[in-house]
């Protein structure tokens, strides 16, 4: 049986390995790699304190997140199947490596933002499509 999480450590362990995997996901790794352009090394600071915020009680997060996914829907028009697939590669990742409650608290708070980021993001203009999930065929390291 698996740890919970328990210390940073844990967190970072826990989100790179969430943003290896997603930024190499055929679904979704375009939007992380191609559209954000999304510099792993200097995000990981502060998506770890984001997480060590919610299941450690640390303080070191300050800003919001809802901004920077609202300008990525902006340029790329995030659809209900992106943020399926982000959850998915979450629960994955979480349930791979920890058992506990922070796990559990882990992917139910990712629940909860994915839901609520998908019902904001609904008001906000976004490119046209032909509708659904635009699937992509994403190379790592583009």
């Amino acid at each position: 049986m698996s740890a919970d999480i328990e210390t940073r450590a844990d967190v970072e362990v826990l989100v790179r390995g969430f943003y290896e995997r997603a930024m190499a996901d055929d679904i979704i790794g375009w939007l992380f790699v191609d559209v954000a352009e999304l510099d792993l090394d200097a995000h990981l600071p502060v998506i770890v304190s984001f997480w060590d915020t919610v299941l450690l009680g640390g303080s070191g997060y300050r800003g919001g997140v809802f901004g920077r996914h609202a300008a990525l829907h902006a340029k790329a028009g995030l659809r209900s199947g992106h943020f399926h697939r982000w959850l998915a590669l979450w629960r994955d990742g979480v349930d791979a490596r920890f058992a506990g409650p922070r796990a559990e608290l882990a992917k139910a708070h990712a629940e909860r933002t994915a839901a609520a980021f998908e019902r904001r993001l609904a008001g906000y203009d976004a490119p046209a499509t032909a509708g659904g999930l635009i699937v992509t065929q994403h190379q790592a390291g583009r």
